[in-house]
């Protein structure tokens, strides 16, 4: 019931697609703690005023409504009439932070300052981001919430909230983003070693290959001890941040990987296999090996590069048994 009443009251919706335009009754306004104990003082002087007849008393008492009436109209502006879309969002491993971009366009000739904005949700921590937006510009940020399982996952809702500029009023409202993450399985830990398909490839390239010296490139775990860049790292301290960088060589015989899901002991939970196959997809790329991909319909040939990595993932996120 509560849930009910506060999506007729706050007018919640589900997912909105494309620029949203918070108008006037999208905005709530009311006064917060501070606000409250200034409307307590506000009464007792104006009760103290009349019991003594002081002029001077009623005219202060005015005044300082004035300025609460005043605060009231420039924190409704301060959120009103702001326009919001939705940006990109990157994939992550499930476990893993998935963050998302919001644009806050401000279509006005007036400033807005001291916006808070965070998501909204059940078991959601409260994380707070504060942002400026100047007049007839936009300004992005970036929210992010703990993406707990693989797959699709849509953005919380969103709360934008104010209390500029004397804090006496909060003026806040609601936003559900159009947008979503996609979260791959989270990799294995202690896996098993690669599975080996027995067939090479002459024309290989990767961490076999033996034959011609293509340069240095930064280490990867797998990689071997024999193929550190020695007389690289001689002249950094790794102990002060300095990366140790390995030999590249292309050419020579490459070993075929096989990732097939099939091929998985069967009494595996279809989660640990999932996690199993993306921790042999990172670990493959990370040493250079050409490997093949089945999940289900999903039959890949053996290639590397990040485009063969993220068919491979999404597979792996989006896979229904």
């Amino acid at each position: 019931m509560r849930r009910k009443a506060s999506k007729w009251l706050f007018r919640l919706r589900d997912s909105e697609p494309g620029e949203v335009f918070l108008h006037q009754r999208r905005v709530f306004i009311m006064p917060t703690h501070p606000g409250m104990g200034f409307c307590v003082m506000l009464l007792a002087l104006f009760i103290a005023s009349v019991n003594y007849n002081l002029s001077l008393g009623f005219g202060l008492t005015f005044l300082i409504a004035a300025c609460a009436l005043i605060d009231m109209h420039l924190t409704f502006r301060n959120l009103a009439h702001l326009h919001l879309a939705a940006g990109r969002s990157t994939p992550v491993f499930a476990g893993e932070e998935a963050r998302f971009e919001l644009h806050l366009i401000n279509r006005r000739r007036h400033d807005r300052y001291a916006l808070w904005v965070d998501f909204v949700g059940e078991g959601l921590p409260e994380v707070i981001h504060h942002a400026d937006v100047a007049a007839q510009s936009t300004t992005t940020i970036t929210l992010s919430a703990l993406a707990q399982q693989r797959g699709w996952m849509p953005a919380p809702r969103v709360r934008l909230q104010t209390r500029f500029p004397l804090g006496l009023l909060r003026a806040w409202s609601y936003w559900q983003p159009d947008a979503r993450a996609l979260v791959y399985p989270q990799p294995e830990q202690n896996a098993p070693p690669l599975p080996v398909a027995g067939i090479e490839a002459n024309e290989g390239e990767g961490g076999a290959g033996e034959e011609d010296f293509a340069g240095i490139r930064g280490y990867q775990a797998g990689d071997s001890l024999k193929r550190l860049a020695w007389r690289q790292i001689a002249k950094v301290d790794v102990d002060l941040g300095g990366a140790l960088v390995t030999k590249h060589f292309e050419g020579g015989a490459a070993t075929e990987i096989a990732l097939d899901f099939a091929q998985l002991p069967r009494l595996m939970d279809v989660e640990a296999k999932l996690s199993r196959l993306t921790r042999w997809v990172i670990e493959a790329e990370a040493r250079g090996l050409p490997y093949s991909f089945h999940l289900g319909g999903t039959h890949l040939p053996a290639a590397l590069g990040p485009a063969h990595r993220e068919a491979c993932l999404r597979a792996l996120a989006l896979y229904q048994p």
